[in-house]
């Protein structure tokens, strides 16, 4: 027991480096994409998008945010090409250098009031720049965790970038709190740019890890032996589209469970329910960090009981509780909405996307493996992330607040991942193309 715990220890120790590159960069991400929401649902629409309806305003900044959704697969793309071909850790200084610089833009914009049209239109471009780098820091941030992680803990290692969700989830709800105690004319006047230019000071902390960082191990392998794909995404279209569409499946029921437990969540118990806003947002944060803590424990955990294994127990779990979940919100009590939030986003959805990113992959060749998961999950993410919240306020409206419909949807998010990990599997690993001959 004491030499394996020692051989962990020395594990971490080697490897801190790598690890806090990996996670820095990907909070760094999500800080900046749970930021742009929040911006998006308290100031945009007043400074951007002054010129129509409030209410159409509000729906005009929300659609600068879930932009995104459809530009981080053309961003995904482009990086995972670069990364497949040239490396992981210039692909990743791209990323955070493109994903942070918008960001700051974003801070320094002037408002309609002072150049009209144009300041919406430098807003939602420099949304499209930060989507683009959102899109390749993922698989990035993953493959320079895993790549690196020994055999025997590569769920741990690949569950540390996960965990910067919640990490940034949480950054961006605490710094933006704090803007909030500003008087409201303050906050709109220049309050709200502070989160912002702050993230320069993330950036610059991101670059600074990762510029001591060397290439991982598994691309170097692949890079001496000649075996760098000359067309990743063809290649991957070509020969490891199943695992594409096996990847976009198990990101199904990361996604759109995660946007139900963590934003939905919040206009259905204020809404329908009846919910003080503050009780619905501290039930979100406490779960966020509840989360925090089990996404590497997890991953710990997948290495010793299989991640297949993990995977598939969580996420049957995760489909039994779906309706004591309605059910403990319905409750209308503090006790309920904070119980079933913990439960639903810190215990069941943590395991779910602490192996998400080393089973997409372990089912992926090192040649291509930046083009594969990338765009399984970029596909996986836009066609259930960004529609999740859409979907169930809709199925809510039509149905005059019957919660079961949305359960039916989750339902069907469940067994589409059930599905995609029956699939996983029994895939066979595809054999690594030669970039020389493009043969097999």
């Amino acid at each position: 027991m004491t030499q394996q715990h020692e051989s962990s220890a020395a594990v971490l120790r080697k490897n801190k480096k790598v690890l806090v590159a990996s996670l820095t960069g990907s909070a760094i991400e999500w800080f900046d994409y749970f930021l742009y929401g929040t911006a998006a649902a308290l100031v945009f629409n007043k400074i951007f998008f002054p010129m129509v309806d409030p209410v159409i305003g509000l729906i005009l900044s929300y659609l600068s945010f879930s932009l995104t959704f459809f530009i981080r697969p053309i961003g995904g793309v482009i990086f995972a090409h670069i990364g497949d071909r040239i490396g992981r850790k210039k692909t990743l200084v791209l990323t955070l250098s493109l994903m942070g610089g918008a960001t700051v833009m974003i801070g320094l914009l002037p408002t309609y009031e002072q150049i009209g049209l144009w300041a919406p239109a430098l807003l939602i471009l420099m949304r499209i720049i930060q989507g683009m780098g959102i899109g390749g820091e993922w698989g990035g941030a993953l493959l320079l965790a895993y790549e690196y992680a020994p055999e025997k803990r590569k769920g741990f290692f690949g569950s540390i970038p996960q965990a910067g969700v919640t990490i940034g989830m949480l950054m961006a709800t605490f710094i933006v709190s704090l803007m909030t105690l500003f008087s409201e004319e303050d906050f709109l006047s220049w309050g709200w740019r502070i989160p912002f230019l702050l993230s320069s000071v993330l950036v610059l902390l991101g670059l600074w890890i990762r510029k001591d960082i060397d290439e991982t191990p598994e691309f170097k392998k692949v890079k001496s032996s000649g075996k760098v794909a000359k067309a990743p995404l063809r290649d991957t279209l070509k020969y490891h589209w199943r695992e594409v569409l096996i990847a976009a499946g198990l990101k199904v029921v990361e996604t759109a469970p995660f946007y139900i437990f963590s934003t939905f969540v919040v206009s259905y118990a204020t809404t329908t329910l009846s919910y003080q806003k503050s009780q619905a947002l501290e039930a979100v944060t406490l779960g966020a960090l509840v989360a925090t803590v089990m996404i590497p424990l997890m991953g710990l955990l997948s290495d010793k009981v299989g991640r297949q294994r993990m995977y598939a127990v969580s996420v049957f779990i995760l489909g039994l509780f779906i309706v004591p979940w309605f059910m403990l919100l319905n409750t209308g009590t503090t006790w309920g909405i904070v119980l079933a939030t913990v439960i639903a986003f810190g215990v069941l959805w943590a395991p779910v996307t602490a192996v998400l990113g080393t089973l997409c992959s372990e089912i992926f060749t090192a040649n291509v493996r930046y083009t594969g998961i990338t765009l399984g999950y970029q596909l996986g993410a836009a066609l259930a992330g960004g529609t999740a919240p859409l979907i169930a306020t809709g199925l809510l409206a039509k149905y005059n607040g019957d919660w079961v419909p949305v359960a039916w949807y989750l339902a069907v998010t469940v067994t589409i991942s059930l599905i995609a990990i029956f699939c996983a599997s029994r895939v066979k690993r595809a054999p690594v193309i030669n970039a020389q001959t493009n043969q097999l």
